[in-house]
């Protein structure tokens, strides 16, 4: 197992869709093994492979203690809408209004090759869209409807939305937020990679 390094969003290789895997052997186990050892190391939320130079159609992602490794993944289904700022590994320090599913059916396979479908809600349904759209050569900067190119704009917009609106007036709170959207934790703000 290796940690690998992350590819950021001026590479083009970002932009290309992935092959789906055909064979699940020991090169395929080893990519995944390799995709949770970097995700791990960078306490991220999801890692797809194209985001560290393997154009094939497997990511992985954290929820809680559980790693999902998802091998050809697809959305069946798809449910009500849910818009929050994310973030991504490849494109550190931009912060992205994205409407996503609440709510998404992904039939995907296991690295042994056994197909199953599994259910995710929330944000692990935005974390699962979020990965698919590398798999298929998009970024969530390409679908965002509000973007803060730097730590500075992102603090000074929610700062201004915060007073206006008098909601939050809890300053420590969206500090750790605005943390965890960079890093790719579960918070109120934030996603996968």
């Amino acid at each position: 197992m290796a940690l690998r390094n992350i590819l950021t969003s001026e590479d083009p290789f970002l932009r290309r869709r992935c092959r789906e895997i055909t064979n699940f052997g020991d090169r395929t186990s080893m990519l995944i093994d390799d995709l949770i050892d970097t995700l791990r190391e960078v306490d991220g939320q999801g890692l797809a492979a194209p985001q560290v130079g393997i154009l094939r159609r497997v990511a992985v992602l954290i929820e809680g203690e559980d790693v999902i490794e998802l091998i050809n993944p697809e959305i069946t289904e798809k449910e009500g809408e849910e818009g929050m700022d994310e973030a991504c590994l490849s494109c550190p320090g931009i912060i992205g209004y994205v409407v996503r599913p609440d709510k998404v059916k992904v039939r995907a396979y296991n690295r042994s090759g056994d197909e199953f479908e599994r259910e995710f809600q929330g944000l692990p349904a935005r974390a699962v869209c979020h990965e698919i759209d590398h798999l298929d050569g998009v970024l969530f900067v390409d679908l965002a409807e509000k973007i803060y190119e730097s730590v500075e704009e992102y603090r000074a917009a929610n700062k201004t939305e915060t007073q206006s609106s008098d909601v939050s007036g809890q300053p420590e709170k969206e500090e750790k937020q605005f943390e965890n959207s960079i890093h790719g934790d579960s918070g109120n703000s934030g996603d996968p990679a």
